[in-house]
């Protein structure tokens, strides 16, 4: 693209102001072409070439990227005595490296510009080398001044014959800082670039800087992708991430693109750029060279040169502009960045109008102003509705007396420090009326002394949890009977939200209790007599049916053994007959040894439980893993014969249920218990549902494990296995272990 920039025109040289009479105007035109003639014919006389011609090349075909160049055409204006005239033209620096572009564009330029530049201009990097590439076909002779050449790219180096200029800085430490400054918390610093010369240098340059911050800082480079392929990189980067954008705008190539994946990308990540070009488009800013002093420096070098100084005897300028701080304000509030964390001697772009930057305080005033107004009407309406609700209140509490004192319960309330603040009738007339029967800290008078203290560790718990509870305990009658009672209390909630103590009721459950005790009692004798029953069926099995049967065997044995006159068909039915009466009796035996274990009375739990586990892995071809530790021979009858019943019911059902074909059956004791324990790894099952619908197995397995005083546990879940667990606790007397005492029914919860 080529776009021509003529010099200002200068009255004094090509023109005279109007007058209001045409024919003076006619005349003073006439006399000011004379004297530009006569000029012209004067300059001609020592010069062979009046006029200055200079070829500006631009590295990129967008012009933003690098700025105005009017500085630089005004400085060597001012100091040329001769009209100079300005071409620019605007190179695709990405395509470089493509020969066939290369030539062509050299071609085209040599056709334009062959023999009539004096001078040529190169903008940036990319232009420079093209310049010197192709001077020879294009420019031959020419001399080159450069300008917003990064000082690393010729510092320490030979520059070409005929080549001189003045350098920038391009702050990338500084663009960086600023990032991790405004964002402490970054983890990941993502640098999108294209492909080109130009982009490459900066990335490398960029990832030199970033290595400086490892390992609390991960660089990730997006590299040449397409737009489609970028926007889906950068929605899955993470968060703590700040995006470095080194994408070089190019119009004929992207036309407008790159600055919509600029906007796109910075809604996303704090963005930042090198480069200045990215304000107005979503970056919140960087470290620049912001003064004119290099444009003017450049434009001093042209000058020089075009008046026929030598570009090997004018050392290149190297520019020390200090480095100043863009940001753009309204990406601070995008990413509520304050302006307290800005480093000092910034320059904030888009400063805020009035109202973007007190708006919300007005906005705010506007609604405390109303806030307080509906306040204001609020209490008004309150106050008329507290009369109101004070009345209904009083009525409330005449209604809640009425019911309290006429509901079968005994109604309490306390205070927040746990002091009893009314008691209802039926709970005065239980305990006696007396003017100290229970209010404040008295009722403690009427509980059972066994139970005063589970009921006052219960209450202080509930204070200072401020939740409801329940408890049990004995409470004294006026005839002097302690009767059982179940307590249930739920916190009073005050208008304003505070705690204002308990309300409970409290019911009769002495009958309840006696009910429970019976049953239990009754549970008890059942399991005993079903034991007994046990006991004679498993003694008649094996006295009188085993007998019987192995009798039988052998008198088959013996007319197997007798009878020769019999065909061996015969024979073979008659040992067959044998052999299952003696499969018979050994299932009799194994079925009496199920009912009633002779060894669980002469050898212990131990050798009984291990015994029935290889009785009952052969019978049912299944593998059972029996471990035991520390195991007391002998245990007390009851407590052995519980966990052997135990046993039998829970290998039983894991068979039945489980769905696999090994278990694990572990006994082991401790100074003062013993505990039982069968695993297995199969289907498992839902513990409360099979509870519900109340199986004889568990119910079974649990009552006796209650009978003696221990804790019946299972815990199963669907596909997680099954574990049945048994703890019976036992003291020892005079070296032998002991069942303890039967847990007192009648005792406070």
């Amino acid at each position: 693209m080529k776009q021509k920039l003529n010099p200002p025109v200068n009255p004094g040289l090509y023109g005279c102001s109007e007058g209001t009479n045409r024919l003076a105007t006619v005349w003073f035109k006439s006399i000011c072409v004379c004297i530009w003639v006569a000029s012209a014919a004067f300059c001609f006389a020592d010069s062979p070439s009046p006029d200055k011609n200079v070829l500006f090349l631009y590295s990129f075909t967008d012009r933003k990227v690098m700025g105005d160049i009017e500085p630089l055409k005004a400085t060597t204006q001012s100091h040329m005595t001769v009209p100079v005239s300005f071409q620019v033209e605007y190179l695709e620096s990405h395509r470089f490296g493509d020969e066939g572009y290369e030539k062509g564009l050299s071609e085209s330029l040599a056709s334009t510009y062959g023999g009539k530049v004096d001078l040529v201009i190169a903008s940036s990097y990319p232009a420079l080398l093209f310049a010197i590439h192709h001077r020879d076909l294009i420019f031959p002779g020419v001399p080159i001044v450069f300008e917003s050449v990064d000082r690393t790219r010729v510092e320490g180096r030979q520059l070409w014959p005929g080549v001189t200029g003045v350098t920038t800085s391009i702050d990338v430490r500084g663009t960086i800082d600023l990032a991790l400054r405004l964002r402490p918390d970054t983890k990941n610093a993502v640098v999108i670039a294209g492909n080109s010369e130009f982009e490459q240098y900066w990335l490398r340059i960029t990832n030199q800087e970033l290595r400086l911050e490892e390992p609390r800082l991960k660089a990730i480079n997006l590299v040449g992708l397409s737009t489609e392929e970028l926007l889906k990189e950068v929605a899955t980067l993470p968060p703590h991430t700040i995006i470095l954008f080194q994408l070089i705008p190019l119009e004929s190539a992207q036309p407008a693109g790159t600055y919509d994946v600029l906007e796109a990308i910075a809604l996303q990540f704090p963005t930042y750029c090198i480069h200045n070009y990215c304000f107005d488009h979503g970056a919140v800013g960087g470290s620049y060279t912001v003064s004119n002093e290099q444009q003017v420096k450049g434009g001093e070098l042209a000058a020089r040169i075009l008046a026929g100084e030598k570009p090997e005897n004018i050392p290149v300028q190297y520019d020390n502009s200090s480095q100043r701080t863009l940001v753009d304000w309204r990406q601070l509030r995008r990413w509520n960045i304050s302006e307290s964390a800005l480093p000092a001697h910034i320059v904030l772009l888009n400063r805020p109008t009035f109202w973007e930057k007190y708006g919300n305080y007005i906005l705010a005033g506007i609604a405390l102003c109303l806030v307080q107004s509906v306040m204001i009407i609020g209490l008004l309406v309150r106050r008329a509705r507290k009369r109101n609700t004070g009345a209904r209140l009083r009525e409330s509490e005449e209604r809640f007396r009425v019911m309290a004192d006429t509901t079968p319960s005994l109604v309490w309330m306390s205070d927040k420090d746990g002091k009893v603040t009314y008691l209802n009738n039926r709970r005065v007339e239980f305990t006696g009326r007396d003017s100290s029967s229970g209010f404040g800290d008295t009722w403690t008078k009427f509980i059972h002394p066994d139970d005063l203290q589970n009921v006052q560790t219960a209450n202080s718990r509930a204070t200072e949890e401020r939740e409801a509870y329940s408890k049990e305990y004995r409470l004294r009658r006026k005839d002097g009977v302690y009767r059982w009672m179940f307590d249930l209390a739920a916190p009073r909630i005050n208008e304003d939200g505070s705690f204002g103590g308990f309300i409970g009721s409290a019911i009769d459950i002495s009958d309840q209790k006696l009910a429970n005790e019976a049953l239990e009692t009754i549970a008890g004798k059942l399991i005993e007599a079903q034991e007994k029953e046990r006991s004679r069926i498993a003694r008649e099995l094996h006295d009188d049916i085993c007998q019987r049967l192995a009798l039988l065997s052998l008198e088959l044995g013996s007319e197997s053994a007798e009878s020769s006159g019999l065909s061996a068909p015969a024979l073979a039915r008659m040992e067959e007959i044998r052999n299952r009466c003696v499969e018979i009796a050994s299932d009799v035996q194994v079925l009496s040894h199920e009912l009633h274990s002779s060894k669980l009375d002469y050898l212990g739990v131990e050798a009984a439980i291990r015994s029935f586990c290889n009785e009952f892995s052969q019978q049912h071809r299944v593998n059972i893993e029996f471990t035991s530790e520390k195991a007391p021979n002998p245990l007390p009858r009851d407590i052995s014969l519980s966990l052997f019943r135990v046993t039998q019911e829970a290998l039983n059902n894991a068979v039945k249920y489980s769905g696999v074909s090994q278990f694990l059956v572990d006994l082991r004791a401790t100074e003062d218990n013993i505990q039982l324990e069968i695993r297995d790894a199969g289907v498992g099952f839902d513990v409360q549902e099979a509870k519900q619908n109340c199986g004889l197995g568990l119910v079974s397995m649990q009552e006796r494990v209650h009978l003696v005083n221990g804790t019946f546990i299972v815990e199963s879940k669907v596909d997680r296995g099954t574990r049945v667990s048994a703890r019976v606790p036992f003291h020892v007397v005079n070296g032998l272990p002991e069942a303890s005492e039967a847990q007192d029914l009648r005792s406070p919860k």
